[in-house]
C-alpha cells in the first residue's frame, strides 16, 4: 500500500498547476489522469527521493535519472513535436484549444550507453571559449543559459533545482 495520501496528491496537483501556469505551460485537462500521474510522482519521490517520471523506468539513482525528473529534459521538445510530453502531464496550447489531437508520443530518451557518452562529451576545447571569464550553465529542461561561477539554485524560467543544470561552456 502506498504512503501517498489524497491530501498529498491534491497539494502537489495544485502546486504543479500553479507553477505550470506561471511558466506558460499547461497541465492536461483530464484531472483524474493528472492525479494518477501526480500519485506516481509522489510514489517515486518516496521510493527514490526525487520525482522521476512515472511513465519511465527509473534507475533509482538521481545521477542516472536527472533527465527524467519531472519536468523532464524532454518535455519541451515533446510539446513542440507532439503537443504533449511523454506522459501527457503537460500539453500544448494547441491541444488545449482542440487544434491538435493527442496521439502516441515516442520515447526520445537515449539509452543508458548514449546518455553516458553524451554526458562525457560536454565541454568545449576551443581556445576562444576557454578564455571566457566564467563558465556557462544550461538548464537541461528549458535551455536557459547563464554565465556565473555555478548554476543558480533554481532556474528562473522553469523553476527546476540547480542539479538540473549542466556546464555548457
Amino acid at each position: 500500500m502506498s504512503d501517498v495520501t489524497e491530501a498529498d496528491v491534491q497539494a502537489l496537483f495544485e502546486r504543479l498547476d500553479k507553477e505550470a501556469r506561471a511558466a506558460g505551460y499547461n497541465l492536461n485537462t483530464d484531472s483524474a489522469f493528472v492525479r494518477e500521474l501526480v500519485r506516481g510522482l509522489l510514489t517515486n519521490q518516496n521510493r527514490f527521493g526525487y520525482q522521476a517520471c512515472p511513465c519511465r523506468l527509473a534507475a533509482g539513482t538521481k545521477e542516472d535519472d536527472l533527465d527524467i525528473i519531472c519536468p523532464c529534459d524532454y518535455r519541451d521538445p515533446d510539446l513542440e513535436d507532439y503537443g504533449a510530453c511523454y506522459c501527457a502531464l503537460y500539453v500544448s496550447e494547441k491541444v488545449l484549444k482542440g487544434e491538435q489531437a493527442l496521439g502516441s508520443i515516442p520515447e526520445r530518451r537515449p539509452g543508458p550507453n548514449q546518455r553516458l557518452a553524451r554526458s562525457a562529451g560536454h565541454g568545449a576545447d576551443s581556445p576562444a571559449i576557454s578564455k571566457l571569464p566564467l563558465p556557462v550553465w544550461r538548464c537541461r529542461v528549458c535551455g536557459y543559459l547563464c554565465a556565473r561561477e555555478g548554476p543558480p539554485e533554481v532556474c528562473p524560467i522553469c523553476k527546476v533545482k540547480k542539479d538540473r543544470f549542466e556546464r555548457f561552456i
